[in-house]
């Protein structure tokens, strides 16, 4: 009687994460009856973005450690979406042993009402700001428990001046990642300077990183300081580590242990207080065992390592990464795509992204351009990625012009091949639109 009387939702569950109890308050947020709630799992009656509540539920049954005022959406049977925040807190079992938990939540509608009488302030802006806080360092977007690890020590991290290797696959964000601990530490004001080192070799690649002597090889006819001097008292972030050739192996453990870089073709020798960001996809454990990188080189970059999961291994994040690239888009293009449907989000989250992060974000601007406003759809996603996660033969490229005439028919499409209307949604002239029905061989249905 008591627990019905409070305005939040209040909730317990075992060990297992099965409700044990649930007020009337609960009923409501949730939509879901005592009844029909009673025994299930809570993530089966809460329903929100895959892992945020799984991640506060799970962290607290197994360390004990409340979770406080954590905000989401939860999605009620109607299709409404929810915001509310959730605390929850260890629930003690018989003679002191660990029990399941308890829990409240609170419906944060009517803490924005003010302001949207007032029309100062998106309540749904204020609460994805404060999920982005809980869910991100710097640019970097993440609930994952192995992403959340690294974002706890990434102050102490970029404090310090210790070298760093980056390891994940391509795409997975290390560029990102190491521009976050440049931004975060006392070098900011100083350069950050990216040098690819698989994209350059040999003699090209020493000149690049520590410089050249006029007349050090054919065509150097002055001197050139490298990016190692160049960033002097920055950070210097070196991409695909492992493909450095044995010469500029030795002149970079020189730099890191004694902070001296010779140009080539030179005997002079200047000190520098660079700071080294190292990062590569492949195994460098195995190189260093098949003698193609050097040890002493591998535990020296290997001081403070990182590792960045692939997209496949925090899929939980998925959601909140096209949030982040769609708010991105629409601030660059002036455009209003509000979100994605739930069908097209279930196929992204379905997809096993083997170009990682960086393909959900070209996955994403792909169904932006095609999308005219509103909700991306699942037809509007990339032709490739459809053909992989439904298991279907991939389709051949396609050329600028199969793109824009798929466009013009789906707009055509929804205006039921009314031209004017079509040109009106598209900001164009109805001339200019016959002209490029007609280039792209578009012709509409008879009787139109």
């Amino acid at each position: 009687m008591v627990l019905d009387t409070l305005p939040d939702g209040v909730f317990a569950v075992d060990r297992e994460g099965r409700i044990t109890a649930f007020n009337r308050a609960a009923e409501q947020i949730s939509g879901t009856g005592r009844s029909a709630a009673l025994g299930r799992p809570l993530l089966e009656v809460i329903r929100c973005d895959p892992g945020m509540l799984d991640d506060a539920l799970r962290s607290t049954l197994e360390t004990g450690k409340p979770a406080i005022n954590q905000a989401f959406y939860v999605r009620q049977h109607d299709g409404h979406q929810l915001p509310i925040s959730v605390s929850l807190a260890e629930l003690p079992g018989p003679t002191g042993s660990r029990g399941g938990a308890v829990g409240a939540f609170r419906d944060l509608t009517g803490v924005f009402e003010g302001y949207l009488s007032g029309g100062k302030r998106d309540p749904r802006g204020d609460l994805r700001k404060q999920l982005l806080q809980q869910s991100a360092f710097a640019d970097i977007i993440s609930r994952n428990h192995e992403m959340r690890k690294i974002f706890a020590i990434l102050p102490e991290v970029a404090a310090s001046s210790s070298a760093i290797l980056i390891e994940g696959p391509g795409g997975a964000g290390k560029e990102l990642l190491a521009g976050a601990i440049h931004g975060h530490s006392p070098r900011s004001r100083r350069p950050l300077l990216v040098v690819n080192c698989g994209a350059l070799t040999g003699t090209a690649l020493e000149s690049e990183l520590f410089g050249h002597a006029a007349g050090a090889f054919t065509g150097a006819r002055r001197d050139r300081r490298g990016r190692i001097v160049q960033a002097n008292g920055g950070t210097v972030f070196l991409d695909e580590i492992g493909e450095l050739t044995p010469a500029v192996q030795v002149r970079l453990l020189r730099l890191l242990q004694e902070g001296e870089v010779e140009p080539l073709g030179s005997t002079r020798v200047a000190q520098v207080d660079t700071r080294v960001i190292a990062a590569t996809r492949h195994d460098l454990e195995e190189r260093v065992n098949r003698g193609v990188l050097r040890e002493d080189l591998y535990y020296r970059l290997g001081a403070v390592r990182l590792t960045l999961p692939p997209l496949a291994a925090r899929r939980e994040d998925i959601p909140l990464l096209v949030d982040h690239c769609l708010g991105r888009l629409r601030t660059r293009r002036n455009k209003e795509v509000v979100g994605i449907e739930p069908e097209a989000l279930a196929l992204l989250m379905q997809h096993e992204f083997p170009g990682n992060v960086r393909e959900l974000e070209g996955a994403v601007e792909y169904a932006f351009v095609l999308c005219p406003g509103g909700l991306i759809r699942a037809s509007q996603l990339p032709p490739r990625l459809l053909a992989a996660v439904r298991g279907e033969a991939e389709p051949r490229p396609e050329s600028l012009a199969d793109l824009e005439a798929g466009y013009l028919r789906e707009a055509l499409g929804r205006h039921g091949h009314n031209v004017s209307a079509t040109a009106r949604e598209l900001g164009l002239h109805r001339t200019t639109l016959w002209r490029r029905m007609r280039r792209l061989g578009i012709r509409r249905p008879s009787g139109r």
